[in-house]
């Protein structure tokens, strides 16, 4: 028990340190999902589609559940957000062979089914927001959240380039075909899809919880005047 607490106190004390391990030390902003907006979750995919899905995966996810859970139907699903004659029931992979990938970035692309879950959506989202252009980096774009990325900036028709000054802060996107809003509603919506795949079946989880704990409290109730008749003839 004494060894137990020990680890426990350990714990608490150095998740802070653990957790700003994770993010580099870098200020992150709040994403602001809401998984139960499915018209977000469904621009989060097509961008998805459109952006990522050319280098990056989503392996341990199907079209066909990905359409159930954004109300998308079928036909709609192979109309608008299959491009290479994929079944409905396949995996979201790509074509790119690993071992160029390998060559061309330094290491393949990781999958992103569960991004959201390894990083967290409020570093996807500030990690999406503060590419910088750096021209010492091969893609000539370096990142506060992830230093030395190897990662082009795709997103740089969209949102802009941004500058570093003197102090190491951030100046503001320019050149980019959005505002500075509608580019972080896009990325919002982008990683609004990303936290959905990395736990399809959270809403329903959380959901089925408070039911769980409903009917725990009743039958707490219930457990307690059937003590208090079992022992009122103890006394």
């Amino acid at each position: 028990m004494k060894k137990l607490i020990i680890t426990l106190v350990t714990a608490f004390i150095l998740a802070p340190s653990i957790a700003m391990a994770n993010t580099g030390g870098e200020h992150l902003e709040h994403a602001g999902n809401d998984l139960t907006d499915k018209a977000s979750l469904q621009r989060g995919f097509k961008s998805f589609i459109d952006n990522c899905l050319g280098c990056h995966e989503l392996k341990y996810q199907r079209y066909n559940r990905t359409f159930a859970d954004l109300d998308i139907t079928n036909a709609d699903g192979l109309a608008n957000w299959m491009y290479t004659g994929e079944k409905v029931g396949d995996h979201i992979t790509n074509t790119m062979p690993k071992s160029a990938a390998k060559k061309w970035f330094g290491n393949a692309p990781p999958d992103l089914t569960l991004e959201a879950r390894l990083r967290s959506p409020d570093w996807i989202y500030t990690y999406l927001r503060s590419f910088y252009v750096d021209p010492a980096r091969p893609f000539g774009v370096n990142n506060t959240v992830f230093k030395d990325v190897g990662m082009p900036h795709v997103l740089q028709n969209l949102q802009g380039v941004r500058t570093k000054d003197e102090h190491g802060n951030l100046g503001p996107a320019q050149g980019g075909s959005m505002t500075e809003e509608e580019y972080d509603n896009f990325v919002r919506d982008l990683v609004n899809f990303l936290e959905y795949t990395g736990e399809p079946s959270k809403l329903e989880r959380e959901s089925m919880g408070a039911w769980v704990l409903g009917y725990l409290a009743i039958l707490f109730i219930f457990s307690y005047f059937l003590k208090k008749e079992f022992w009122k003839d103890v006394h």
